[in-house]
């Protein structure tokens, strides 16, 4: 019996421990793998922070560059500083106008082209009626009591001064 008693309890030691044991691997490793997926938690958090401050920092710059282009154009259309259609600000005498042979005056405007006839009315003292330098390839010519800013090649009307002349 004593055996008996001896062989039960070593049993039941032993079946406890294997439980115990089998309940502390389980427990560890569903610890470990608990920790793990905190881990990788962490990580993809992580990294999708990182992508996202990636994305905000290249939107800015694109932000900033089209800022910037833009800033580029207004400076580049002040610089051209030719407005299509301006009113004079001050009157001069400059004689009388007559319009061409075989023509009759009319008002001329932005992107209209000037007949050739006209090439014989270049304003060539432009300083003198407080006329800027005409860019290359342009020149200002008179129709009537206004002033023309037109190609010379092909006669394409840039800007219209209106009433420069009494």
């Amino acid at each position: 019996m004593k055996k008996f008693i001896t062989a039960a309890v070593a049993a039941v030691i032993a079946t406890g421990s294997l439980g115990l044991a089998a309940t502390t691997a389980s427990a560890q490793s569903r610890g470990y793998e608990q920790s793990q997926d905190r881990r990788d938690d962490r990580r993809d958090d992580r990294r999708d922070d990182r992508r996202d401050d990636r994305r905000d920092d290249r939107n800015d710059r694109r932000e900033y560059r089209q800022d910037a282009r833009e800033d580029r154009r207004e400076y580049r259309q002040d610089q051209r500083a030719y407005a299509r259609y301006q009113r004079a600000e001050r009157r001069y005498n400059a004689g009388r106008w007559q319009q061409p042979r075989g023509h009759r005056y009319q008002a001329y405007g932005y992107g209209q082209r000037l007949p050739s006839a006209y090439n014989a009315y270049v304003v060539n003292d432009y300083n003198r009626y407080g006329l800027r330098a005409p860019p290359r390839g342009y020149h200002y010519v008179r129709n009537g009591n206004d002033v023309v800013l037109a190609a010379v090649a092909g006669g394409l009307i840039t800007a219209v001064i209106a009433g420069l002349f009494n």
